[in-house]
């Protein structure tokens, strides 16, 4: 930790977090951890060390235990058949889980829900199949570093058993006992090559309870399969009694990070200690785990919705953990609070808002890692349907879709009546979440999103007032995704800073300095200054400070405005004593265009038709640039999956001056952009549209907007 960031790091995180982190670096160095969690290997485990009652540990008394007197799950084993129909159902498409599990057992794994990956079967699970680089396997994990051995997310990926979901969805399609048998012998490759406390797949306490909650899935899943044995689950018992030990030992870290490395463990025991009564330590896992989910749920999910950790699919992630837990509580008759059940739903509703409804996508803003914890249906990665159908259900009883591949996370979590519970029809509008910060305008065929807040969490990317823009189910403004936390080349983790994201930058500098892999200092402040609404017009406009930092401070504020049906006029006003170099960016989706330089406009060809982006300034002159995928400098691309990336079109407008203001129209049809000195005019073929621009230096950017006989008049 470097000194100089002591005062920003006590201002924004607290002087208890640094206490905290203080601590655990002395138990790191002290060896403090190698001692309670000992470097051991399987053989010096038993099941008798585990069990309440030491004379189950006779791995056919165990199964048979098991057998009569094992806790519920979700499903029973019992109701594959019955399943079955139901689940082929949704295979119609030709997107099914069957090619994915024969893949796994010819030894190939998808990464991060896009990218698959040929090794040996099985795996090498200290190997990164990409680069070829190799983590120690032999060394305790508290000695190894993050970063010593490249990106240690794609190392991690094969032990999180995500495959595992769809083994088990293979099988109880098909009954082929092929999958039940990969499973398993996963399970006993990853335990040999994985000694206690050993190696980077230990490392982490939430990338152990992923894998635990992927075992259990599996285990109930094959429990009626000749592959599940009274010898393999002995073993995958002794492994699940580790892992909560594990995950118990080192909890105050992940609690420290205010994410969703404290709810994932929390799961984690929860889940271990539930499903596994007989552990003498079970019920003080459950009590453990129950209360820091409900202690969590509260601190980190805002009143409106949004969740600290500033990130989409860091959203799902946390709902997938508890739904997850909440179900576990639900089927074994200890449900949670219904304060907590309340806060679920509404981070659910959340997501419903700021969703396209045609796809299910929705705006991938702040870190984007791959994960997806729960890959429990036919759906593509980026469509939150079955997140938010599930979460809906959970709070009402009902669904909020039709019947569709996104229905089958309801079937293995809620069981076959969910499918037939009533359709309740959600409407979606205009979103004001000021806890978090999030803001969406709506039309009739898109709409617009931006992020404008004062951090009460640490930040995750450089990206106030970032817009990401909606037409006809395209994402036509893209956020860049997340490349790589640890990448190869120079601007491989570039992805989360200012510059690549739909905003403006001064000076080649980002909104807030990075301290660190995941810290910026100072946390800047964002400040919604107005938001309203009158008929097909609106507007909102935030300001946040991140370039008062600058020896010559820069005041950034956005104005957004919606101007009719489907077209967007976004303005930038910049404001200082001195000269800077200003730059207005726009990552859009890769799509065939026609770039006209004179006229700073660019004409997207999309599916659904042409739509046009043009760009221009207030004040005088401005130099326009446009690049796609420019593999020296890292301009022009976007990650749209971890560890994958694609070409993007970079626009981009720079100007040089004290103060200006820098004014961007989206629009399907073209217009005609009139500027005068408080005004802009816009003409298009279907309407017309003035723009009275404010006078007062405290006052919004826009006064008055007109067209025909709508007006909307702003205020402060």
């Amino acid at each position: 930790m470097n000194l100089k960031h002591l005062p920003a790091l006590r201002r924004n995180l607290g002087s208890r977090w640094l206490a905290g982190r203080a601590f655990y670096a002395i138990k790191l160095r002290s060896g403090a951890l190698r001692r309670r969690l000992p470097a051991r290997s399987w053989d010096d485990e038993s099941l008798v060390d585990a069990l309440s009652d030491p004379a189950l540990a006779d791995a056919k008394r165990y199964f048979n235990y098991r057998r009569t007197a094992g806790p519920l799950f979700f499903f029973a084993a019992s109701q594959r058949e019955a399943y079955a129909p139901l689940l082929r159902k949704w295979d119609e498409d030709g997107r099914n889980p069957i090619a994915l599990a024969d893949a796994v057992g010819r030894g190939v794994i998808r990464y991060f829900e896009h990218t698959d990956a040929g090794s040996s079967f099985p795996p090498d699970w200290h190997r990164n199949p990409f680069t070829g680089e190799q983590a120690p396997s032999n060394r305790h994990w508290s000695e190894i570093d993050d970063f010593g051995c490249g990106d240690i997310k794609v190392i991690w990926e094969p032990s999180r058993f995500g495959f595992a979901f769809a083994l088990v969805r293979a099988y109880w399609r098909t009954g082929d006992e092929r999958y039940p048998e990969v499973f398993w012998q996963l399970v006993e490759s990853w335990r040999e090559a994985n000694q206690p406390q050993q190696g980077v797949n230990w490392k982490c306490g939430q990338e152990a309870s992923f894998r635990a909650m992927a075992w259990c899935f599996g285990l109930y899943g094959f429990w009626e399969s000749p592959a599940t044995t009274p010898g393999r689950l002995q073993k995958l018992a002794e492994m699940l009694w580790v892992t909560a030990s594990r995950i118990e030992a080192n909890i105050d870290y992940a609690l420290s990070q205010a994410n969703n490395h404290g709810i994932s463990e929390a799961a984690g025991l929860w889940t271990i200690g539930l499903l596994f009564p007989e552990f003498s330590r079970a019920e003080e896992w459950c009590e453990r785990g129950r209360t820091l989910l409900e202690s969590e749920g509260r601190r980190l999910i805002y009143d409106d919705g949004s969740f600290s950790q500033h990130s989409v699919n860091y959203h799902r992630l946390m709902l997938h953990d508890y739904l997850w837990a909440l179900r576990l509580g639900e089927v074994h008759g200890r449900k949670f609070s219904e304060e907590l059940e309340d806060r679920i739903a509404q981070a659910g509703r959340f997501l419903f808002q700021i969703q396209d409804e045609g796809t299910g996508a929705v705006p991938y803003y702040g870190q984007n890692d791959g994960a997806l914890i729960l890959p429990l249906n036919n759906c593509s990665y980026d469509d939150f349907r079955p997140v938010i159908g599930a979460t809906y259900y959970m709070a009402n009883g009902e669904r909020v879709f039709a019947e569709g591949p996104w229905s089958e996370d309801l079937l293995w979590l809620y069981g076959p009546d969910s499918l037939k519970a009533p359709l309740h029809h959600e409407e979606r509008g205009d979103l004001r979440a000021e806890d978090g910060g999030y803001y969406t305008l709506r039309s009739p065929d898109g709409f617009i999103f931006t992020r404008c807040t004062a951090f009460r969490h640490r930040p995750s990317q450089a990206d106030m007032l970032h817009v990401d823009l909606w037409w006809r189910g395209q994402n036509i403004a893209v956020d860049a995704g997340t490349y790589s936390y640890n990448a190869n080349e120079a601007w491989g983790d570039s992805f989360s800073g200012t510059a690549v994201h739909n905003t403006v930058g001064v000076d080649s500098v980002d909104q807030m300095s990075r301290a660190g892999r995941f810290l910026w200092l100072p946390w800047l402040n964002g400040r919604l200054r107005c938001f309203e609404r009158c008929g097909t017009l609106g507007y909102l406009e935030g300001a946040h400070d991140g370039y008062s930092r600058l020896t010559s401070p820069v005041t950034h504020r956005r104005g957004i405005a919606r101007l009719g049906e489907d077209r967007w006029l976004v303005l930038d006003a910049l404001w200082c004593h001195g000269e800077h170099s200003y730059r207005m960016h726009w990552l859009l989706a890769d799509l065939p265009y026609e770039f006209e330089e004179d006229r700073q406009q660019i004409t997207l060809k999309t599916e659904k038709g042409l739509y046009h982006a043009r760009v221009g300034t207030t004040c005088g002159p401005a130099a326009i640039s446009l690049m796609r995928g420019d593999p020296q400098t890292g301009r022009g691309w976007r990650a749209p999956y971890y560890g994958h990336r694609e070409p993007a079109l970079s626009l981009a407008l720079e100007q040089r001056s004290k103060r200006t203001t820098f004014w961007t129209l989206f629009s399907p049809e073209p217009c005609r952009v009139g500027v005068a000195e408080r005004a802009l005019e816009i003409t298009c073929e279907s309407a017309a549209f003035e723009i009275e621009l404010s006078e007062e230096p405290e006052g919004p950017l826009v006064k008055r907007i007109q067209a025909g006989d709508e007006t909307l008049a702003v205020t402060a």
